[in-house]
């Protein structure tokens, strides 16, 4: 799943690949908001902390990878 980070008073947004469900990550983020800080590893390993005070959004995309290709 793709989440998408975004950081007051910055002009990018974070963008990770994580295999987590959108219910566990929906829950990491209502936990990081209720003043802990947001923390997620991606599917890289890379370990990603943001202080709750300066997250913006969290958009979380499809669960599923979309099909590439054709289809006979």
């Amino acid at each position: 799943m793709e989440i998408r980070i975004g950081v007051q008073h910055v002009s990018r947004e974070l963008t990770l690949e994580v295999d987590m469900p959108a219910d566990a990550v929906a829950s990491t983020v209502a936990k990081a908001l209720g003043g802990a800080t947001l923390d997620l590893t991606d599917t890289r390993g890379r370990r990603v902390v943001v202080p709750s005070a300066a997250i913006g959004y969290v958009e979380m995309g499809e669960e599923t990878k979309r099909r590439v290709g054709f289809e006979a």
